[in-house]
């Protein structure tokens, strides 16, 4: 039994517990109510088969039951400008009561800072719902070429692929070659980074200046293997624990305009591959689904799909909060950096 001093509190702890566990169960069950027997779409920035689509597909497979209701998750691909398109339909056109939401390329939500006048949406109001990993951009050259450092390529010209002038494979060049002094010269036309591997083994290119990490695991895996290739450069907010050896542009820098120069240029890279779901839903919805995605990718069947897939998952993948915040942080950077970035998108 209760000494008498405590027992005046004990009903009223007991009854506020209850409350709050009422409450809890109440809100599960009006999630539930709404989900059961709906569909969840996830609408998808590029067209079937890329690692956009692929990770959407593996979502899909196991979102579902780990929301209350356990609805039936199915891709829609809406690939055009760039993801633009998607990005404009999620935020005017899509139902906003949660059962849509996106999986938009990384370099979508910042198209408004780069004054992109097809951006019809504000990246800030989305609710952001978290991304199954951040990635790493590489300044890779093949084995044969002569530069082996970045010192080196501030000496020597080293001709890089791109797919044209407004391309992000030639942006990222253009702020390496800003930063650091280097002399990347870069070579337009390939379609894409396929091609532009390709023209790398017959010895057409030097090497490629915005290849992913975890892009290069997945499709060229025997070119890290075999050493086949030169990794100069690792880019993004923090340095790749698989890459240990590989320096890192940020603490290359030296001084504190190159550094948020590089810190607003890749920001898309820290947003990894982000999920979100459109403006005014309403805000036990987007709770259900952010603990939802973030429960996606502890799964031990879509872990085991990504494995096969060689697609990476962060340990810590990045929450729809930390995103969020990223965002903030980038629109609120300072203007020179923003405008110096804006040279460089828009040169030609």
């Amino acid at each position: 039994m209760l000494p008498s001093r405590f027992s005046r509190f004990a009903f009223p702890l007991i009854g506020f517990a209850t409350a709050i566990a009422s409450a809890t169960g109440v809100q599960a069950d009006a999630i539930s109510d709404f989900y059961k027997g709906k569909d969840l779409t996830i609408i998808v920035s590029s067209s079937p088969g890329g690692g956009y689509d692929l990770y959407a597909r593996m979502i899909a497979r196991s979102i579902g039951k780990h929301i209350p209701g356990t609805p039936n998750a199915v891709v829609q691909n809406m690939p055009g400008a760039g993801g633009i398109t998607a990005a404009n339909n999620l935020y005017n056109i899509a139902l906003k009561d949660g059962s849509v939401i996106g999986a938009l390329q990384n370099t979508v939500p910042f198209e408004p800072i780069f004054g992109n006048k097809a951006a019809q949406f504000d990246p800030l109001k989305f609710n952001w719902l978290g991304s199954p990993n951040t990635e790493i951009g590489l300044l890779l050259l093949w084995h044969t070429a002569k530069a082996n450092t970045i010192a080196d390529t501030r000496t020597m010209e080293t001709v890089v692929g791109t797919s044209g002038t407004a391309s992000t494979p030639a942006f990222y060049a253009r702020v390496l070659n800003e930063v650091f002094n280097t002399k990347l010269k870069m070579v337009g036309g390939y379609p894409g980074q396929t091609e532009a591997f390709l023209a790398i083994e017959r010895g057409e290119l030097d090497g490629y200046p915005s290849t992913f990490w975890s892009s290069l695991k997945a499709t060229k895996p025997e070119w890290i293997k075999e050493n086949k290739v030169k990794l100069l450069v690792q880019y993004g907010r923090k340095p790749h624990p698989e890459l240990p050896n590989v320096p890192v542009a940020r603490e290359m820098a030296t001084n504190d305009e190159d550094r948020a120069l590089l810190d607003v240029s890749m920001a898309p890279l820290e947003a990894g591959r982000p999920y979100l779901a459109p403006q005014n839903v309403p805000a036990d919805r987007v709770a259900a689904l952010r603990k939802a995605l973030m429960d996606t990718f502890k799964d031990k069947d879509f872990l085991e799909a990504a494995a096969k897939a060689n697609l990476e998952v962060d340990a810590d993948p990045k929450s729809g909060e930390a995103i969020a915040a990223l965002l903030t942080e980038t629109y609120n950077a300072p203007e020179s950096a923003k405008a110096r970035m804006l040279t460089l998108y828009n040169a030609k």
